[in-house]
């Protein structure tokens, strides 16, 4: 008897558990902490956060004159040399990073990806979607899409780096002394968790009144990776690399720590990566300028 009963016991454990499968599709899927019934879709497909006093920044962009500055340093990495005089056409930059509002008006007038991952990638995204905080998970084709649709382009590489620096070669944006709460990043409790609202950090203001170079979210430029090509690129107007697996990356981000601060840090990725720690801004060529970059990046 006592075996009988073990059996039959034996029997329905097993019948349970072959059913959770099936219950659990008629329940439909159970979600973890991460992913709360809110937050299913990509990142900005909800409402943007905005405080009700809150108004989108404006698109403001910054002229750069043409002349030399002083590119990459010695202090730095093997990338980052050697340290040399590079001379740039005028154009203009945007004043801030291109920014959540900003981008989806994008998405809602010309039905591009909107900007994110699945949530359960994603698990700071709730806190990013203030309307005036830098647009993240955005890959360099869609940063590259965005720009056109404004009439703009990525800048380059050497045209970031002297938006940010100046002309006087200093290492961060406020000088040559590091100021480590001088940006939105990982080194001190700054009262920011993850990306601040574009322009928040008056100290990171570039010479020309760009904002956020330091800090906040790296930022996407035009130009293929290339580790030598601070050597081997010409003086006047650098263009891209012709080719390569890997596009730059400028400026720190709010996880940066260490000594990759410096404004003159160079980082690279596959094209394709989207990543919460990484937007863009755009730029555009002075018309009046001659020998100008056309912002191409090699791409075809």
């Amino acid at each position: 008897m006592l075996e009988t009963k073990f059996k039959v016991a034996f029997l329905l454990t097993v019948i349970a558990f072959a059913a959770l499968p099936i219950m659990g599709i008629l329940r439909g899927t159970s979600l973890t902490p991460l992913e709360d019934s809110s937050s299913r879709t990509e990142s900005v497909a909800e409402p943007l956060e905005a405080d009700a006093k809150e108004e989108p920044v404006g698109e403001d962009m910054v002229a750069i004159p043409s002349g030399p500055f002083l590119r990459g340093t010695t202090d730095g990495g093997f990338d980052e040399q050697p340290q040399r005089t590079i001379a740039l056409s005028a154009f203009k930059i945007d004043r801030h990073e291109v920014t959540n509002y900003q981008y989806r008006q994008f998405v809602t007038a010309t039905g591009h990806r909107k900007a994110g991952p699945p949530s359960r990638y994603a698990k700071s995204v709730g806190k990013m979607r203030g309307i005036n905080q830098p647009v993240v998970y955005v890959s360099w084709d869609d940063a590259v899409e965005y720009c056109r649709w404004k009439g703009k382009r990525l800048p380059t590489e050497a045209e970031w780096e002297k938006a940010m620096r100046g002309g006087d070669g200093r290492l961060w944006p406020w000088g040559n002394l590091e100021q480590p709460n001088g940006a939105n990043w990982g080194r001190v409790n700054d009262g920011h968790e993850v990306s601040a609202r574009v322009g928040s950090f008056p100290a990171d203001k570039s010479p020309y009144g760009v904002m956020d170079g330091a800090g906040n979210v790296m930022e996407w430029v035009d130009d293929w990776y290339a580790e030598t090509y601070y050597r081997d690129s010409p003086e006047q107007d650098p263009p891209s690399p012709e080719y390569g697996t890997y596009r730059v990356m400028r400026g720190g981000a709010y996880t940066t720590t260490g000594h990759d601060v410096r404004i003159t840090s160079r980082s690279k990725i596959v094209p394709d990566f989207r990543d919460e720690t990484i937007g863009f801004r755009c730029a555009i060529s002075d018309p009046k300028s001659t020998g100008k970059s056309d912002g191409s990046g090699g791409k075809n």
